[in-house]
């Protein structure tokens, strides 16, 4: 019986290995779309905050003063401020000069002792979006905190309060309405770089286009009408149906090793230790190989399973984050979480970051529970006649 096994299984990778169809959707073009995602996406995908050039007018005073002191002290970036007049500002921005400008208008100490919530002008620019984005985002609490301090000290005043303990009264007021501050911090080692994400994305999704190459031959063969040759043969019908799955297993397992070894090279990632990356992998190809054996029971002709197959494919390599991550909450995120694909690009992650096989229980039981579902609902499923 492993002997008819082995030879019916030969017979189908030898098959697929001269079917160039094969090798394009197995790894030409994975790796193309890797190349591509990478030129595009991974440039604007931001890891560290770059320094950032302010061009400052109207600092003249000790008010003033704390918006440039908050930006180079409190924000968590690396700012220089030039010193412009007003007038000359913009033109700094323009030039590319500075990134950011700061117009503080000459009745800002004034405006802010009477309680009427002054005004700051920031002018930004381009090269520093995400520094940009919080430099304003700090320079915006800066100049509340000022006005509700004056508005408390204001407040204090008129119901009395000493003058010694208003500052203490304003101090208080300011420590309550510290929320929010600015830290840096460090990636979780459970999630991949730009580039690794899209290696290991990409050959996620790739995985169901290369194991339907072995696991639709069970309906080219009932089209061919080889399969009712093959059924009066002397052996099990059931080893007919394992050939075709293990042939398209194989090819799985060789393709998404070649694809993980490459893009691994040519995109500078690592994904760890290479028996873990073996059974994150083993595993996918399983959650594969059973959803391809299911859309082959259902399918009527080798078309159709090809066209349910890339729908399949591509709409479960999005939800999973095979071209960009998707963040959710509440029961979509639960779903997307179920994704074999998503649970294959974390299980990776996790392989990548250094941690063990304990901590990959997650995202294996994902694509393992997976795979037992499809082949649960394949064995439920009325069968094809010839199959």
């Amino acid at each position: 019986m492993w002997h008819q096994l082995w030879t019916m299984i030969s017979f189908d990778l030898r098959q697929g290995l001269r079917d160039k169809s094969v090798i394009i959707f197995s790894l030409i073009v994975p790796l193309a779309l890797m190349g591509v995602l990478h030129l595009v996406i991974s440039p604007s995908i931001q890891t560290d905050l770059r320094p950032i050039t302010v061009a400052a007018a109207g600092v003249d005073d000790a008010r003033s003063e704390v918006l440039t002191t908050v930006l180079t002290e409190g924000s968590g970036l690396e700012v220089t401020v030039d010193t412009y007049p007003a007038e000359e500002v913009r033109a700094a921005i323009n030039d590319g000069q500075a990134h950011l400008g700061i117009i503080v208008p000459p009745e800002f100490s004034a405006e802010l002792d009477a309680g009427r919530g002054p005004e700051i002008t920031v002018i930004t620019g381009d090269g520093r979006g995400l520094e940009s984005v919080i430099a304003v985002a700090v320079l915006r609490t800066a100049v509340d905190q000022l006005n509700a301090g004056v508005v408390t000290a204001h407040a204090a005043a008129g119901l009395g309060v000493p003058g010694p303990e208003i500052d203490g009264v304003v101090g208080d007021m300011l420590a309550a309405n510290a929320q929010a501050g600015v830290e840096r911090g460090q990636t979780p080692r459970e999630q991949l770089t730009p580039g690794g994400s899209i290696v290991a994305g990409q050959a996620g999704m790739f995985l169901i286009f290369t194991v339907s190459f072995g696991v639709i031959g069970l309906i080219t063969e009932r089209e061919q009408g080889t399969m009712t040759r093959l059924r009066s043969m002397p052996m099990p019908h059931g080893l007919i149906v394992t050939a075709k799955a293990g042939g398209g297993f194989i090819l799985g397992l060789v393709a998404t090793t070649v694809l993980l070894t490459i893009g691994g090279l040519l995109f500078d990632v690592s994904f760890g230790s290479l028996p873990l990356v073996a059974i994150v992998v083993v595993a996918g190809v399983l959650a594969a190989t059973s959803l391809v054996f299911l859309i082959a029971r259902v399918a009527r002709t080798a078309e159709q399973a090809g066209v349910a197959q890339a729908i399949t494919a591509i709409v479960l390599g999005i939800a999973g984050g095979a071209f960009f991550p998707l963040t959710a909450s509440g029961w979509v995120a639960t779903v997307l979480d179920l994704n074999p694909i998503a649970a294959f690009i974390r299980g990776l992650g996790i392989t990548s970051g250094g941690g063990e096989l304990a901590q990959l229980g997650g995202p294996l039981l994902i694509m393992l529970a997976f795979a037992a579902v499809m082949l649960l609902i394949a064995r439920v499923v009325p069968q094809r006649e010839g199959i």
